[in-house]
């Protein structure tokens, strides 16, 4: 919609520039800016999911956020350069108590003109300007490669193109230049300049969703799955059968192997798996190799297995495991599970900053304090007497940033006014591990074309109904800079940053 009145306002440069349409021009630019805040807003939660995944997958989300990253770190600059121009040229025009420009005023394009062009030549400025939009899309280009499909990056190229344009009035091409920006009133290039950062979200927002696109169609392939050995213990002694069964990474009941073959022999194949068994061998390292073979689409897909186990003598390691994850949690009590092989839990003694005993033998909780990393040492005594000792280092991680909600749903919600006015506004933590609940004690309730609203609390107040009244259908109200605190856990632990939430009035 916005495009379109885009397009109608330059037609009517065309006829005689009135006091109103000049207005509708400053209107129009109002608009592009709240939008462009909207889209910001849809971005940045965008990539905290790819920053969270990022987190928690760095083999397969590592490279891209860092590509997005380089991305968005182009996009602002750009974006600020454009800002600057904005503010450069329009800095001598008083603004009113709501913060708009005086548009009936901004009639000449002399700044503009002068800014850009050099008599009938580009200046310096100008030149520089037409650089910074040539450069961008070749710049997001080189720094994508392959993870921006070419259809996409064909789009943006045409977005941001800058070749000549022929002119009715002048009867020839003109330099793209020349015909979007020369001689226009002030206020339909500040409208053009609010444009291109529109562009450029846009940009931001197409490149980042392709990227996730990209992820859901290689996850519908058969190489999407990863055959994973699982002994039925991680050490056998010597004598005893090597059992256990080999599980596809991304489990399927209806997916049946054409063949399975393990160490050279072939294994019964059932739904998603295949079980095996073999003498152990000698004591050492021992390799299982094989592979799992499929029919599709008229061919063989052959997915490699590759696994190991110890054979040992007598049981000389710990296990330590964290129950949750792989890591632990900063102002958690995460669960932990420590025993020795062979010694019962009696005979073992535990240790680490911020370890205790859960209860149950065997059963503990680490709560971890600074630092980025924790050690737990472990001793046992065997049977005969001799003492063993193991330890193992975990990562310590802070929590994650939750999302806000509106009624329970992240994301850009939607619904009547009558609905918000209702609702609670609450943050949650998708997909944790741990069952967290956060309190919401402030947020900031930004309607279009009305002033932000601070809340304290977790529902919107009279101001909020006040602005809220004002708003239209498809108006798209910003709920942000939500403060929460974490029930139930130590009065020292900060809550993270808490992504906004959007409402679109129906």
């Amino acid at each position: 919609m916005i495009n379109l009145m885009y397009l109608v306002f330059i037609a009517m440069l065309a006829l005689n520039m009135s006091k109103e349409v000049l207005s509708a021009f400053g209107i129009l630019n109002n608009k592009i800016v709240e939008s462009n805040t909207l889209t910001d807003a849809r971005n940045e939660s965008s990539f905290q999911q790819l920053a969270q995944k990022a987190s928690d997958q760095p083999g397969q989300y590592g490279d891209k956020k860092a590509k997005v990253d380089k991305i968005r770190a182009l996009s602002k600059e750009f974006s600020d350069y454009l800002e600057g121009i904005k503010t450069q040229v329009t800095k001598g025009f008083e603004r009113d108590k709501e913060g708009n420009l005086p548009y009936e005023q901004m009639d000449k394009g002399d700044l503009i003109d002068n800014l850009f062009f050099t008599g009938d030549k580009v200046s310096s400025k100008g030149q520089e300007f037409l650089d910074k939009i040539k450069n961008y899309p070749a710049q997001i280009k080189q720094i994508g490669g392959s993870s921006i499909a070419a259809s996409e990056m064909s789009k943006i190229e045409n977005r941001f193109a800058t070749k000549p344009v022929y002119s009715e009035k002048a009867g020839a091409n003109l330099s793209w230049i020349d015909y979007n920006y020369k001689g226009f009133p002030l206020i339909a290039t500040i409208t053009k300049l609010s444009q291109l950062q529109a562009d450029i979200k846009t940009t931001e927002s197409d490149v980042m969703a392709g990227m996730f696109q990209s992820d859901l169609i290689a996850a519908a392939s058969l190489t999407a799955y990863q055959p994973i050995v699982v002994p039925d213990k991680t050490a056998f002694f010597q004598g005893e059968s090597v059992t256990g069964k080999i599980i596809l990474g991304k489990f399927d009941p209806t997916l049946k192997a054409k063949s399975v073959i393990v160490n050279g022999s072939s294994v019964a194949a059932e739904a998603g798996q295949a079980k095996f068994s073999f003498g152990a061998g000698s004591v050492g390292d021992h390799e299982i190799t094989g592979s799992f073979n499929f029919d599709e689409n008229g061919k063989v897909v052959s997915l490699p297995i590759k696994g190991n186990y110890v054979v040992v003598p007598r049981p000389n390691s710990a296990n330590i495991s964290a129950d949750k994850m792989n890591v632990v949690y900063r102002g958690l009590p995460n669960p932990m599970t420590i025993s020795f092989a062979g010694i019962s839990d009696d005979k073992v003694t535990a240790s680490a900053p911020g370890l205790s005993r859960a209860g149950k033998p065997g059963q503990y909780n680490l709560n971890p304090g600074q630092g980025t990393e924790v050690t737990v040492s472990v001793t046992g005594k065997l049977p005969d007497g001799k003492p063993v000792s193991d330890k193992k280092t975990f990562r310590i991680k802070n929590i994650p940033g939750p999302q806000g909600a509106i009624a329970g749903t992240t994301g850009n919600v939607k619904g009547a006014k009558s609905r918000l006015e209702v609702s609670q506004i609450s943050a949650v933590l998708p997909d944790f591990l741990y069952d967290l609940s956060f309190q919401v004690t402030q947020f900031s309730f930004k309607v279009p074309g009305q002033p932000i609203v601070i809340v304290n609390g977790d529902r919107v107040n009279a101001q909020c109904k006040a602005a809220l009244a004002k708003a239209g259908r498809g108006d798209q109200i910003i709920i942000s800079d939500i403060k929460t605190k974490i029930v139930g856990v130590g009065a020292g632990v900060m809550p993270p940053k808490t992504a906004p939430v959007v409402y679109e009035i129906q």
